[in-house]
């Protein structure tokens, strides 16, 4: 090939995937095995010590994975990547890197429910404390902001109301007070906004959702952009202070650009183990194959679907980007030109009680806990996602109880609109 770079849906298909040089295998190959052959005592003792790159053993890393984790940090344009088991996974071991006890971060209120418990509940054991802002209020951000600060967490495309975060405003107050802006970018994905082009430093992502886009694997990815300065005023010692498990190397002096990547793979996953199963490292590769044909489609359908319901009688009001009436629309127009992803929300007149009804009334969309499928996908958020909130906490993350989420799949519109127009009718 040229010097030309690929585009995005060349890199979907091939990055980081070469023909297996035994077999000559073209699709990649899953290596189904707990760990690997040493050429010698000093071939494995310099794999041990981080003198050389290669396998040991796969709850540390993997060659099908390694495909994969090539292949979205291409596609995120990040410098490296590491996979692991689930979205949930990959945030707490990014958070494990920043932060010790006692120390805290910033998260946009407007979160995907299971993270919203995460940070206020099961991050309490690891002494780190959460400390809420406004997305809607770049300001919040700058307030929250104290010398326990290590970092920011946002979604790119907030869960469940599908509203457009102002990556580059936020990613302003986090550089000005020294800390790595963290996205989540999972309901976009690299097809509709790259974070990093907008000053993100780490990307996460739940694999289950739209890269693997088929409801078949569980899987996380974390991605370094090789952005930040991991040495500056001692707030990092895991990456910048020498590790004595590993005979004193300050990861970021060794590793530079990547230092991140690997931290979170020698530190977190070496440790604490959320290993992603070679085998749906393979699903999910084969999904993000078809990426961009899948991401088109879910953006034009869920458009058609929120137009519709934006004119029905039942329905109060329309959460969607892609409306031009949308509050958040300026900002889908900058980030996400090509569409306003797949999932939103919309509320009913009838509150709590037709919400609860209209989803047992479905007969195409699934009712069930997930989104990115190639299905459609619907939930009450209130009763479900978001029940461990109080309704105040619910209203304020977008799940209030009249609120219903979907996921917009890639069946024909005309199909899905005809089933949420019996099921509304009903």
């Amino acid at each position: 090939m040229s010097d030309r770079l690929p585009g995005f849906s060349t890199l979907a298909v091939h990055a980081g995937a070469q023909p297996d040089p035994t077999t000559g295998a073209r699709a990649t190959p899953i290596y189904q095995t707990t760990s690997f052959v040493f050429n010698d005592a000093d071939h494995a003792a310099s794999l041990f010590g981080l003198q050389a790159f290669g396998n040991i053993y796969t709850r540390i890393g993997n060659p099908t994975n390694a495909v994969l984790e090539e292949r979205v940090a291409a596609l995120e344009g990040g410098t490296a990547a590491l996979a692991v088991a689930s979205g949930h996974a990959a945030q707490v071991v990014v958070l494990q890197q920043l932060l010790q006890p006692g120390d805290e971060f910033i998260a946009a209120r407007k979160l995907y429910g299971g993270s919203i418990n995460q940070f206020t509940h099961a991050f309490k054991s690891f002494g780190w404390n959460v400390v809420w802002a406004d997305s809607d209020d770049i300001a919040s951000f700058e307030r929250a902001v104290t010398p326990r600060t290590k970092a920011i967490f946002i979604e790119s495309i907030a869960n469940p109301g599908g509203s457009i975060t102002d990556i580059e405003a936020i990613s302003t107050v986090a550089r000005k007070a020294g800390v790595p802006l963290i996205v989540d970018n999972t309901l976009a994905s690299p097809y509709l906004i790259r974070p990093i082009d907008h000053g993100a430093d780490i990307v996460v992502h739940s694999l289950t959702k739209f890269l693997g886009g088929h409801g078949n694997s569980l899987g996380g990815i974390i991605v370094d952009a090789g952005t930040f300065d991991w040495s500056t005023g001692g707030k990092y010692p895991m990456l910048s202070e020498p590790r004595p498990e590993y005979h004193g190397i300050r990861l970021q002096e060794t590793f530079g650009n990547f230092a991140f990547a690997i931290a979170c793979r020698v530190l977190g996953l070496r440790d604490l183990g959320p290993a992603l199963s070679p085998f749906n490292a393979f699903m999910i590769l084969t999904g993000i194959e078809t990426l961009p044909l899948r991401m088109q489609r879910h953006c034009d359908n869920a458009k058609a679907v929120a137009e519709f319901l934006a004119g029905h009688p039942a329905v109060a009001s329309v959460s969607y980007a892609g409306l031009a009436s949308d509050k958040y629309n300026q900002l889908a127009r900058k980030y996400a030109p090509k569409g306003a992803g797949a999932v939103f929300t919309f509320s009913l007149k009838g509150g709590y009680d037709a919400g609860v009804s209209l989803v047992s009334k479905l007969q195409l969309f699934s009712h069930l806990a997930n989104v990115g499928d190639t299905r459609s996908l619907v939930i009450h958020p209130a009763s479900t996602t978001h029940s461990q909130l109080d309704d105040a906490a619910k209203v304020k993350s977008g799940a209030g109880p009249d609120v219903v989420r979907l996921s917009i799949g890639i069946e024909d519109k005309e199909d899905l609109i005809a089933d949420l127009e019996q099921a509304l009718g009903a």
